[in-house]
């Protein structure tokens, strides 16, 4: 087991550290993040966006899942600003956000590869 043999602790490291870490609102926001992400159908709706905006219908033929559970699911994406949509004529198509979110999925998805 990894414990120390005797306490040590270095102050002036735990004082920088200590710097470096957001505030606990921040700490949440994100772990609220990874959790939209934790889901298996979120995360494949998710991964469907990243080359191309797609209409619910879609999405729900991508995941093997129902319109309106894809929908849900969008929901939960689009509160945690993960994706967004837009109307063109009587759809919604719904894209990734912004950049944030497609280097955070590039990255894991190297990460997993490597």
């Amino acid at each position: 087991m990894d414990i120390c043999e005797q306490k040590c602790i270095n102050e002036k490291n735990v004082q920088e550290t200590a710097k470096t870490i957001p505030k606990k609102e921040i700490i949440e926001q994100m772990v609220d993040i990874f959790k939209a992400l934790g889901d298996p159908t979120r995360l494949t709706i998710v991964l469907a966006l990243l080359k191309q905006e797609h209409c619910v219908c879609d999405i729900a033929v991508l995941c093997n899942q129902t319109d309106s559970a894809i929908s849900h699911q969008l929901r939960i994406l689009r509160t945690m600003k993960i994706v967004k949509n837009k109307r063109k004529g009587k759809s919604i198509y719904y894209s990734i956000d912004d950049d944030h979110v497609v280097s955070l999925i590039n990255m894991s998805l190297d990460h997993v590869q490597h």
